[in-house]
C-alpha cells in the first residue's frame, strides 16, 4: 500500500463551524438550523442555500465509518453558494451529519493505512443506523435520527435526495431508487479522469438492473433479494421516503483505497465454486473472532456499549450470509462481482474484530495483543489481495461532488 500524505476528514463540530461561517457570510442566501437531536442529545443541523420550492437534499454521515461525505457536503455547499446557475429555481439543503453519535465513535480522521482505519473503526448495528433502521424496526421504535431525516424529507419534498456514502477499499458506484437517464456517462468519465475504478459488480447492488457501468437501479418492492438472510432491505430504507413526493434517492459511493480488480466485467470461470470458497473463509474468519470473544467475555462482565454491541451484531450476520453464498445461485457471475463479494467477506469479520479490539484495549484485557495481530494480518492481506492504492481525498470529494451535480441536473429534467 502506498504511503499517504497527511489528510484529515472534518469532525462534526468542524463541519458545524464551517456551515456557521457560510451562513454568516451570506445571510440572505444561507440558513443554518437545528432540525433534531440524536439519541445521546447531539444536535442535527441542516444548512439551506436558497428558498425555491424545488429542492435537493444532500445527506452526509449516515454511516459513521464513511467520512468522505462530510468533506463533499462542505465543498458542494460552497459551490452552490458561489454558482448562481446551480441555485436557479432550486434550493439546496445539507444535513451535516445524520448520525453524530456514530461519528463521535469512529476515530480515524487521518488514516495512513487500512490498519489505521480499522484501529479506530465503528459502524453501529442496523437498528442504530438512521437510513437502515426502518428495515429492521417497527415505526414506533425508530431512533430519533431516522425520525429527523424523514421529517426533513416531509418538509422539503425533494425531487432528489442524495446520500453520500463510501467504501474502505474498492471502487465507485451509484445506487438509484429510480433511474436517472444521462447519469452513467458523466459518472464514468469523472471516475476515469480521477483514476477511480468503477465497481461494476458491487455486492451491495447484487442482482439489480444497471443503466450503465456502476449505476444500479434498485429493484421494485415485488422482486426478491440476493441475500435472503440479510436484515437490511434497501426497499424499506429511508431512501424510498422521497417517493411519496415524486422524488428519488441517489446513493453515491466512493472508495478511500481503490482496487482495479473490482471493475473487470469478464465472466468468472467458476463463480459458484468461488462463492462457496468465500463462504467457507467467511465462517472460518468469524470463528477466530468468536473464540477471542468467548474467551474474554467472562472478564468483560458488566461491559456493554455500542462497540461491543456492533461487533456481536456483525458476527451474528455471518452464518446466514455464508449460507446465502454457498447455496444460492450467484446474483452475478463476473470477475468484478466475485471480487466485490471477496472484499465483503473480508470486511465483515475484520470490522467485528476491530470493534472488539477497541473494547478489549479499553478494558486492558490480555486478549487484546492477540486480536491486534489478527486485525493487522487481515488488513495487510486485504490490501495486498486487492492491490490497494490510496485515492487522494481531493479526488474522492471531486468525483462525489461531480456525480451529485450531474444527478441533480438530470433528475431535474426528469421531473420538469
Amino acid at each position: 500500500m502506498s504511503p499517504l500524505p497527511e489528510l484529515r476528514y472534518p469532525s462534526v463540530p468542524q463541519m458545524f463551524a464551517r456551515a456557521q461561517a457560510l451562513a454568516a457570510r451570506e445571510p440572505g442566501l444561507c440558513a443554518l438550523r437545528q432540525v433534531g437531536v440524536s439519541r445521546a442529545g447531539r444536535p442535527l443541523h441542516l444548512l439551506s442555500v436558497g428558498q425555491a420550492r424545488r429542492a435537493v437534499l444532500v445527506v452526509a454521515g449516515a454511516h459513521a465509518n464513511e467520512p468522505t461525505g462530510g468533506s463533499t457536503l462542505l465543498v458542494l455547499a460552497e459551490r452552490v453558494l458561489s454558482d448562481r446557475e446551480l441555485r436557479a429555481g432550486t434550493s439546496w439543503h445539507f444535513l451535516l451529519c445524520a448520525d453524530p453519535d456514530g461519528a463521535s465513535l469512529h476515530v480515524t480522521p487521518a488514516p495512513r493505512s487500512l490498519l489505521d482505519y480499522h484501529l479506530g473503526f465503528y459502524r453501529p448495528t442496523g437498528a442504530e443506523q438512521p437510513e437502515w433502521s426502518p428495515s429492521v424496526l417497527p415505526p414506533d421504535r425508530l431512533p430519533p435520527e431516522t425520525r429527523t431525516l424523514t421529517r426533513v424529507i416531509d418538509e422539503l419534498r425533494p425531487y432528489l435526495q442524495v446520500t453520500l456514502h463510501g467504501t474502505d477499499l474498492g471502487g465507485s458506484w451509484v445506487q438509484l431508487t429510480k433511474d436517472v437517464p444521462g447519469l452513467a456517462e458523466p459518472f464514468a468519465k469523472s471516475a476515469a479522469e480521477l483514476h477511480i475504478p468503477v465497481e461494476t459488480g458491487a455486492s451491495d447492488a447484487a442482482g439489480w438492473p444497471a443503466s450503465g457501468p456502476g449505476v444500479h437501479v434498485m429493484p421494485g418492492p415485488d422482486s426478491g433479494v440476493p441475500y435472503p438472510s440479510m436484515p437490511d432491505d434497501a426497499r424499506h430504507s429511508t431512501w424510498y421516503h422521497a417517493h411519496r413526493y415524486g422524488g428519488l434517492t441517489a446513493v453515491v459511493e466512493v472508495p478511500m483505497w481503490a482496487s482495479d480488480l473490482v471493475d473487470d466485467p469478464a465472466p468468472h470461470p467458476e463463480p459458484e465454486a468461488a462463492l462457496r470458497g468465500l463462504a467457507a473463509r467467511l465462517l472460518r474468519d468469524a470463528r477466530e473472532v468468536e473464540r477471542v470473544l468467548a474467551e474474554a467475555l467472562p472478564r468483560l462482565e458488566g461491559v456493554d456499549g455500542p462497540l461491543l454491541r456492533a461487533a456481536r451484531w456483525a458476527l451474528e450476520l455471518i452464518p446466514g450470509l455464508a449460507e446465502d453464498w454457498a447455496h444460492t445461485s450467484p446474483a452475478g457471475t463476473t470477475m468484478a462481482y466475485v471480487g466485490s463479494v471477496d472484499a465483503f467477506g473480508r470486511r465483515l469479520p475484520l470490522r467485528a474484530a476491530a470493534m472488539l479490539l477497541r473494547v478489549l484495549r479499553e478494558a486492558d484485557d490480555r486478549a487484546a495483543p492477540r486480536l491486534e495481530r489478527l486485525v493487522a494480518a487481515w488488513c495487510d492481506a486485504f490490501a495486498q489481495r486487492f492491490r490497494a492504492r490510496w485515492v487522494p481525498l481531493e479526488h474522492q470529494v471531486e468525483h462525489q461532488s461531480r456525480t451529485v451535480l450531474v444527478a441533480a441536473r438530470q433528475a431535474r429534467e426528469r421531473v420538469a
